[in-house]
């Protein structure tokens, strides 16, 4: 199968050579030529499959030209060494707890799968390749443990100065070898702007091969779907329609679930929920797409302000604005809001969730308001320690320290400051 840039059909690429480049020439963002949808005997008896071979058999038909089945096999096994549970808060209303990984987000999935794609392709080859990144959160500490390590592949990570948590900071920070962490004087924006400025400079392409583990990246968005079959596997036999609510930031998660929806997985409707970042709600409303500069919330991994991967949600639709709509919806939410969600939920169940499960709640309860007979789920994407000072500012508790997350609290942070793009095109140069 290959991948064409969605600026442009004509150019194409396999899915390796995807992977390696992770935007287009003509930078724009991959999408698969096709979409195969999978037998109806898959999803009518996927309880009986285990999570590896529902993995390997949704993700099967977009690699299979370039990775070998039993790399494949191999490579998920790596990447899906832990669980994800969907636990039921009240009639009709469940969350998929998408944090235990090992940086405990759910970006773990999508970082491990791309770093052992770039690890198996990079076998005997000579050049190395430099990831750069842009994280508004959780995407640093994710990419950062997913490639900790592996020949080949320097890591730099650019993230926003005091707009990330200390736990997220650390994460990100702490690791050293292969793993450089750019602390930029800006917003996560700023940092996106920088790492696509890159990508279109030439003084730095022509020395450094540069890849991106944004969720721009195919190989980080698309395994993303898995955890969405998980999840229907789980709650199949609820005999209702299943909705999915989906905390947004750059779109890429909700994205993926929409193509699980396209490989034929049952799903009524997906909801992205959003903080006060509203590009897409307003969107969905008037059919105006204005990107807008983005604004500091509790729940900062989604404080995005042009999120990438929407082009390819339109594009899933045709651009089609009425057949988007009755696929998706899409709410905003503010911080006092959030906050009084996650003491409402606290309260009824003595469940914890994170600011950003609580905006995805928040979404669901508000599209069920009109659409009663139906069974959501709302993904839970970190642990709430990630955000303790929220967690403890809101709910007066505090969340026990997990070990993934005691590991890192005392290492010290590593990181270079910058103040514009110079900075970063500097330290590219140099190093």
């Amino acid at each position: 199968m290959n991948f064409y840039s969605l600026n442009n059909a004509n150019n194409q690429a396999s899915f390796r050579e995807a992977v390696i480049a992770g935007i287009a020439p003509d930078k724009g963002l991959y999408f698969p030529e096709r979409i195969s949808p999978l037998a109806d005997a898959f999803f009518n008896n996927i309880e009986s499959f285990s999570n590896h071979e529902i993995a390997f058999k949704a993700i099967h038909q977009f690699v299979s030209d370039d990775i070998p089945d039993a790399v494949l096999k191999e490579i998920i096994e790596n990447v899906l060494d832990f669980d994800f549970p969907v636990v039921e808060l009240e009639e009709n209303v469940a969350t998929l707890e998408l944090f235990h990984g090992p940086t405990m987000a759910f970006k773990d999935v999508g970082a491990r799968f791309m770093a052992n794609c770039l690890g198996y392709f990079s076998r005997g080859e000579h050049t190395e390749v430099t990831v750069l990144v842009a994280t508004s959160g959780d995407t640093g500490g994710a990419v950062a443990n997913g490639f900790l390590g592996v020949d080949g592949v320097n890591v730099v990570i650019l993230y926003p100065s005091g707009k990330v948590s200390d736990i997220q900071e650390k994460q990100l920070t702490t690791l050293g070898q292969n793993i450089v962490a750019i602390e930029v004087n800006g917003t996560f924006d700023d940092c996106q702007s920088m790492v696509k400025t890159a990508f279109l400079d030439t003084d730095i392409t022509n020395q450094k091969k540069l890849t991106s583990a944004n969720s721009i990246n195919i190989a980080r968005w698309l395994p993303q779907l898995f955890y969405f079959l998980f999840a229907y596997k789980q709650t199949k036999t609820k005999g209702k329609e299943i909705i999915f609510s989906v905390p947004s930031g750059n779109f890429g998660n909700i994205c993926a679930g929409m193509v699980a929806q396209k490989l034929g997985m049952p799903v009524k409707h997906f909801i992205a929920a959003t903080n006060a970042n509203a590009v897409v709600p307003k969107f969905m409303e008037n059919g105006t797409y204005n990107p807008i500069p983005s604004v500091a919330t509790i729940s900062n991994a989604m404080d995005v302000g042009d999120p990438s991967n929407f082009i390819r949600i339109r594009h899933l639709y045709q651009d089609n604005f009425a057949k988007l709509k009755e696929n998706l919806s899409s709410f905003s939410f503010a911080d006092d809001t959030t906050r009084a969600a996650m003491k409402a939920i606290h309260s009824e169940s003595g469940y914890v969730t994170d600011p950003h499960g609580a905006v995805g709640y928040l979404g669901l309860k508000k599209y069920q308001k009109s659409n009663s007979d139906t069974y959501g789920i709302f993904l839970e994407t970190a642990h709430p320690v990630k955000f303790l000072d929220v967690v403890e500012d809101t709910l007066g508790l505090s969340p026990e320290l997990p070990p993934q997350i005691q590991k890192v609290m005392g290492k010290e942070k590593k990181s270079i400051k910058i103040n514009t793009y110079e900075g970063l095109k500097s330290y590219l140069l140099d190093s």
